[in-house]
């Protein structure tokens, strides 16, 4: 039997109390642009979110409803009228199309004026279907039949689909990510925006040493992320200028150092244009020398606005496992000369000071605005397409 809804249910979303309708609402309009290719139309039931496709192309939906942040699970579901005879008839008609020996029935009633409550819509409907189909209730079944009793309507399903779980993109504001080649910044960003962040990103680039194709393999990877927040922006900017400024000026061990300050203070000009409230960094605790409790200190003071790094207790391994997850990995590891490598010390300084750096910087001719200026941006969207 084709599907004609599907439900989708939140997690954290249904504990904000009296704020969860606006992170609903945010929820349904994500879902609305993602789906709208669709024909679907989208409306909040009790506890849970309803979409209702003209075009019933159930892969691709699925595809799509798994990478959206805010949503803990879905399901592709037939409706009823909301008549005990009515969902009995459906319940039949859908699990005769199964194949299947044990069965359970796991209902929920959110009408309260629903005659009967979930322990006795189980027993009814699951003594009916074994009569009819002759089938055995089993506590471990090879298939449950969920029924939910809405307001106006019962939904049943045999299939749970997980999601991303988390808040919806564009409930927790706007975020400037500082984006590399590698595989950690593209998690940090993923990871932000299943906190709801939009997340606009931020690559800086060597002319001299950086071709064209490494570009296109940070446009890949901002390409895969745009699958979560459906539309993206990544400012890339030539960083050539500053970098050989340092290294005439700052001795080899420092210049990560101050390199990374000059990134910070160029995002800050990004978010104030974009009126953003925070940065993002892929820093991960001890992973390399810039990445110390000192000089992460160091590195950030010189932000306007805070910093926030995701990935800063993370085992290596859990980064590559999410960035597999996501997407990322496969271009993350393609071949790619990162512009902060540039005339480095092979022995950086682990533990620098805030009036050392400083007395460094003082010699070094940077405009942040300028350097902003001089950025191309590009644009992205995702919208999955209905196939012909």
């Amino acid at each position: 039997m084709d599907f004609d809804a599907i439900v989708i249910h939140y997690g954290e979303i249904g504990l904000k109390g009296k704020n969860r309708v606006g992170f609903e609402k945010i929820l349904i309009r994500n879902i609305k642009n993602l789906l709208d290719n669709f024909g679907t139309s989208v409306y909040r039931r009790y506890g849970r979110i309803i979409c209702r496709p003209t075009l019933k192309q159930e892969t691709i939906i699925k595809e799509a409803l798994k990478v959206v942040p805010g949503i803990q699970y879905f399901a592709f579901a037939i409706s009823s009228d909301l008549s005990l005879d009515r969902i009995q008839e459906s319940a039949i008609k859908l699990l005769s199309e199964k194949e299947f020996t044990t069965f359970k029935v796991e209902a929920r009633r959110s009408n309260k004026n629903f005659p009967l409550n979930s322990f006795e819509i189980n027993n009814r409907l699951g003594a009916s279907i074994a009569r009819i189909l002759n089938k055995r209730v089993s506590m471990k079944p090879d298939i449950k039949l969920y029924v939910e009793v809405c307001e106006k309507e019962a939904f049943l399903y045999t299939e749970k689909c997980e999601s991303l779980g988390g808040l919806p993109v564009g409930s927790s504001g706007k975020v400037v990510s500082l984006i590399s080649g590698g595989i950690d910044s593209p998690v940090a960003s993923f990871l932000m925006m299943k906190r709801g962040c939009n997340v606009v990103f931020v690559h800086f680039y060597n002319r001299i040493i950086n071709s064209d194709t490494a570009v296109s393999k940070l446009e890949k990877i901002v390409n895969v992320l745009t699958r979560f927040q459906l539309e993206s922006k990544l400012y890339l900017i030539p960083f050539e200028k500053l970098q050989l400024e340092v290294v005439k000026n700052v001795p080899s061990k420092y210049r990560m150092i101050i390199y990374r300050r000059a990134m910070d203070r160029v995002a800050n000009a990004v978010a104030r244009r974009e009126n953003a409230k925070a940065l993002v960094t892929g820093d991960n605790l001890g992973q390399v020398a810039s990445q110390t409790l000192e000089n992460l200190s160091v590195i950030h003071k010189v932000s306007e606005v805070q910093v926030f790094m995701p990935l800063i207790g993370l085992d290596k391994l859990e980064i590559i496992s999410i960035a597999k997850k996501i997407g990322s990995y496969e271009y993350s590891i393609l071949p790619y000369q990162d512009c902060c490598s540039f005339m480095l010390s092979p022995h950086p300084a682990l533990r620098v000071t805030l009036e050392e750096v400083e007395k460094l910087e003082a010699g070094i001719k940077f405009d942040s605005e300028e350097c902003l200026e001089k950025s191309r941006i590009v644009e992205f969207k995702y919208k999955p397409c209905p196939s012909t």
